[in-house]
């Protein structure tokens, strides 16, 4: 503001017209004199002709500016966002005669205090009302007691702001006094928008502050007439922007603009209304001294203005918040480049958008350079006013938020005035109008003890301690930046110590004791031991205790160690659901091996390649499922056929040879390279987790747990050894009874289970019968639901309020870790958060939110979710490469053992103020179908295999009951010869499960 304050006086002294960008390349006093000395001798004045009084006509048109606040008028008639506070408390012996002449002198001389605004055909135009002599009622509240009277004159300010003004009958501007005492006095004034500005309130108080002293000493006015009006000024800017000269401006904006991101998506504290509200609110901020100084010191090296430097800072603040790197920002300019309208009272300032690349792997230093640049551009070409840009530009626009920028920022550096009158000083006072027009709008400026301001938000979205943090964020970040302006911005400080050590240390202090030493199979076999004669496995009319399990599973290991298996070797398992399936699972961990789930309806490729890739040594099956199985290199075993030989084996237990670090499972994912990759699970991850999973469900631990997830889901792991390590006993379903809701229902109510995994969408169709039958499974005592977002339907909630005691976990946990985090829902089920957060860590288990830099966010703030901890995965099978892409080296260790890592989730996420963690989707392309997680890359490849399509893409869409669905869209090779939907399906069919199968297929041109 005090560089282009230099260059108007510049301008208007001497009669040269210099950009401001001379100001900075000459930044020696001398070379700047000797430039405007150059200037003068003949260089061609720019930025327009001279404002003069003009000769106006019947019509007098608005400005550009004015016409956009008439147009939101019309919208909204009476809204008061608009409306201009202005208080000032007055101490001493008030004339109030004197300060009611020079109100109504006030208005004489400057006609958009008395100009109206009114329809004239099509167009708004301009009125000038003629002087009347100036109202201002005052209200006695000297005769309440001191706390109220202050307390009501702050009331009576807020409310003064909320009036609303007609525009078309105006007066546009009014004032009202409050009496608190004898020698105490508040004057509100307020004017719309439209007829005033920033500096228009400084014009204000000076010219009131001189008509009063004047007056006071019955002398006449000091001020001299004014030169021009505003309505010349609106005349004069209709007539210059135009032709050549818009033309030239808007081709800077243009190009400058040009894909710049139509929101800047701000982590909030709740959604964003489909319509602005305006509703707001604001908090201090107040920069020490010393930091205001060695800011200052900062930008005199870097050759920037104060401004440039904070701007930069502030910039980089909102892209460590938002993510982004593409920020823009608004800034007010005064844009009163002419010396003769310096004096006006009106409505001249702009707005412009300040777009920057907040590159991450800058510094803060060139970062700072390259807001230089953008300021000085803009500032070259600010002529246009910021609703010609809008309307030239034609960004995408929406209620909900402004166009082009939604964040503002703005330093106040114009040196104040200090008022005494004779008999009184004058303060200025802070109204709190209860409005905001922006999300975020922070306003600074300078005095002797530093920078202070205040930052207003928008109440619809952001909670007071949201921006409060964030105001801290800013100051400890502006400290970071002079400490050390060559740090790469990504790795500037945000938080403080005390939120750091909340974010890594408190909210993870998860350690708890757990059976580390021992292996899976090694904590049933304890359990047999304790109870043997319990019952520990239900399938239809089937009934096993525990000792009749463990021996099974005995002889199946004897025979398993007889053909070579043993620790980090591999088995495959394709079974239908049995019993056989459990004792499989079982006797693979006893014979020390890790079991690897095949699904008898994935395509044989699909199989082949996982039996291969693993490089399974054996292979368990039945006779009937030979049919769906590859030429593998595998043993084959047919458990039903072959029983009578492994019956023959010893039932008794036997050192497996395996230890907590050998793997007890393998589970293959999809892949974002088009193959799909193999997670493995070392024992002591899952003996962590079962010891956890008992400790949760309590006494329902030892109850009947339903067996609902297919073995190649890793819940079913979940489900299976809690239980059994526990003395529960097992429901085993079959196929037909996982498909069908009525009779999952009825299998629950019939065999009374009381603990149930199930994923969201299985979930709801369960109530949706429930409650259509009009029956409630009262056994019920712990639902667990994981594998995607968990909602909390009508149905849902109706369920569980028919369920007395029954607590809702929601879990969360990629196959890579299994469980990591968990909520749980109890009480009134109608309390319950319709889209529930996934919690804190589980036992043993550490989360982490970090950014692109590794750097923990702010509570509030998304970034991705890193877990370490017990219960991490050794990684992928097979796959050094993605396992150290995945798998990374812990940055934050509560130990100094080198091996401690993180996995990097590719969630988002971002923690509450409590500590509780909101899930907030993903930063790739992966999606949860079905509870599957499912790598959108892998099903495109295997789509684009097909000899008749061209191109394919895969896109995840929500079906009307919220369920995820695939989409693809192909072109075709050849329009004449394409292939049919069907076709398309049994390519895939053939290649990839059924839900990675997409929904729909829709054909593009070529």
């Amino acid at each position: 503001l005090l560089a282009t304050q230099v260059m108007t006086r510049v301008r208007g002294v001497l009669g040269v017209e210099m950009g401001l960008r001379k100001l900075f390349e000459k930044a020696e006093l001398g070379e700047f004199a000797r430039e405007i000395e150059r200037a003068q001798e003949g260089v061609v004045q720019e930025g327009g002709p001279h404002i003069g009084a003009m000769s106006r006509g019947e019509v007098l048109p608005l400005s550009f500016a004015q016409q956009r606040l008439w147009f939101i008028d019309q919208l909204e008639p009476g809204n008061p966002i608009y409306n201009t506070p202005l208080g000032v408390r007055l101490r001493g012996v008030l004339n109030l005669d004197a300060l009611e002449q020079a109100l109504t002198e006030l208005v004489r001389r400057h006609e958009s205090l008395r100009t109206v605004f009114r329809l004239a055909g099509e167009e708004p135009e301009q009125s000038i009302c003629e002087p009347v002599s100036f109202e201002m009622p005052v209200e006695d509240l000297s005769c309440l007691p001191e706390t109220a009277r202050e307390e009501e004159a702050r009331r009576l300010a807020i409310e003064e702001t909320k009036v609303p003004f007609d525009l078309s009958r105006g007066p546009l501007v009014r004032a009202r006094l409050l009496q608190l005492g004898a020698e105490e006095h508040i004057l509100l004034f307020t004017m719309h928008h439209i007829i005033s500005d920033g500096w228009s309130m400084g014009v204000l108080v000076r010219e009131v502050a001189a008509l009063y002293e004047a007056f006071s000493k019955g002398q006449a006015s000091p001020l001299p007439e004014l030169p021009v009006q505003y309505g010349d000024y609106a005349m004069w800017q209709r007539e210059y922007l135009q032709g050549r000269v818009l033309f030239d401006q808007l081709a800077y904006w243009r190009e400058r603009l040009a894909g710049a991101p139509p929101l800047l998506e701000l982590p909030t504290d709740r959604p964003r209304p489909k319509a602005q509200t305006y509703r707001g609110a604001s908090l201090p901020l107040k920069l020490s001294k010393e930091l205001t100084d060695h800011l200052r010191a900062l930008s005199r090296r870097e050759s920037v203005t104060l401004f440039m430097t904070l701007l930069a800072a502030f910039q980089t603040l909102l892209s460590r918040y938002s993510g982004e790197s593409d920020i823009s920002v608004g800034t007010p300019v005064a844009n009163r480049t002419r010396a003769e309208i310096e004096s006006l009272i009106g409505f001249f300032v702009n707005t412009l958008v300040m777009r920057t690349e907040v590159s991450r792997e800058l510094s803060f230093r060139e970062l700072v350079k390259r807001v230089r640049e953008v300021c000085l551009g803009a500032y070259a070409h600010q002529d246009v006013p910021f609703e010609k840009l809008v309307e030239e530009l034609q960004p995408e626009r929406s209620l909900s938020h402004s166009p082009l920028f939604q964040v503002m920022f703005v330093l106040q550096n114009a040196p104040q005035e200090k008022l005494e009158l004779s008999g009184l000083t004058l303060d200025l006072l802070d109204i709190e109008s209860g409005t905001a027009k922006f999300d975020l709008m922070l306003s600074l400026e300078e005095s002797e003890d530093g920078l202070e301001g205040v930052c207003e938000y928008s109440a619809d979205l952001f909670d007071e301690a949201t921006v409060r943090r964030m105001l801290e964020h800013f100051r400890t970040l502006l400290a970071g930046i002079v400490a050390n302006p060559d740090e790469r911005i990504s790795s500037l400080p945000l938080l403080t110590s005390n939120e750091e050590q909340q974010l890594l240390y408190q909210w993870n202090e998860t350690a708890k004791q757990f059976p580390q030493n021992l292996c899976v199979h090694e904590l049933f076999a304890r359990q047999s031991e304790r109870t043997p004669d319990s019952i520990a496995l239900i399938f239809e009319d089937e009934r096993l205790n525990y000792a009749e399990l463990n021996e099974r599973a005995n002889k199946l290991a004897h025979h398993l160690r007889a053909l070579g298996v043993g620790a980090e070797q591999v088995v495959g398992l394709m079974m239908e659901r049995s019993v056989e399936m459990l004792v499989s699972v079982l006797a693979v961990l006893k014979a020390g091996g890790a079991y690897l789930p095949l699904d008898s309806e994935y395509p044989q490729e699909r199989l082949a390649f996982m039996l291969e890739d693993a490089r399974a040594r054996v292979l368990l099956t039945q006779s009937k499922l030979v049919q769906q199985l590859p030429e593998v290199s595998a043993r084959v075993l047919l458990l039903d056929e072959d029983w009578e030989t492994i019956e023959l084996e010893s039932g008794q237990d036997f050192e497996s040879g395996a230890t907590p670090d050998n793997p007890a499972y393998v589970i293959y994912t999809s892949g974002s390279t088009g193959r799909p990759k193999a997670v493995v699970m070392p024992h002591r991850a899952a003996s962590n987790l079962i010891n956890f999973q008992i400790e949760s469900s309590g006494r329902e631990g030892q109850g009947r747990t339903l067996q609902f997830a297919s073995l190649s889901f890793d819940v079913s792991f979940q489900e299976i050894f809690p239980t059994l390590c526990a003395g529960g006993a097992l429901v085993l379903l079959r196929e037909d009874e996982r498909k069908d809701a009525r009779e999952l229902l009825r299998v629950i109510m019939e065999q009374r289970v009381e603990r149930l995994f199930l994923p969201f969408v299985a979930l709801q169709h369960l109530a949706e019968v429930a409650e259509t039958e009009k029956l409630s499974p009262k056994s019920l005592r712990q639902v667990i639901t994981a594998g995607e977002q968990l909602k909390i339907t009508p149905h849902v909630a109706r369920l569980f309020k028919s369920l007395e005691g029954c607590v809702l976990d929601n879990h969360y946990g990629p196959t890579e870790t299994h469980l990591a985090t968990i909520l749980r829902l109890e009480g009134d089920a109608d309390l319950w958060p319709k889209l529930p957060p996934i919690g804190r860590p589980i036992a043993n288990a550490r989360v982490y939110v970090l950014d692109d830099a590794l750097q923990p966010v702010p509570a509030g703030v998304t970034g991705e979710l890193y877990i370490g901890g017990e219960q991490l995965a050794r990684g992928y099978l097979n796959r050094p490469g993605q396992t150290a892409e995945r798998f990374i080296p812990h940055p934050y260790p509560f130990t100094d053992e080198s091996a401690a890592r993180l996995y990097k989730t590719g969630d988002l996420a971002r923690y509450s103020a409590d500590g509780v963690l909101e899930y907030a989707g993903r930063c790739d392309r992966q999606v949860k179908v079905r509870g599957f997680r499912v790598e959108v890359g892998e099903v495109e490849a295997r789509l684009k295999e097909h000899s008749g399509l061209k191109q394919a893409t895969i896109v995840a869409w929500d079906d009307d009951a919220g369920r995820k669905r695939l989409v693809a869209y192909v072109v075709a090779a050849q329009s004449a010869s394409a292939p049919s939907i069907a076709d398309l399906r049994l390519f895939l069919t053939d290649r990839l499960p059924d839900y990675m199968i997409p929904a729909s297929f829709i054909f593009l041109p070529a």
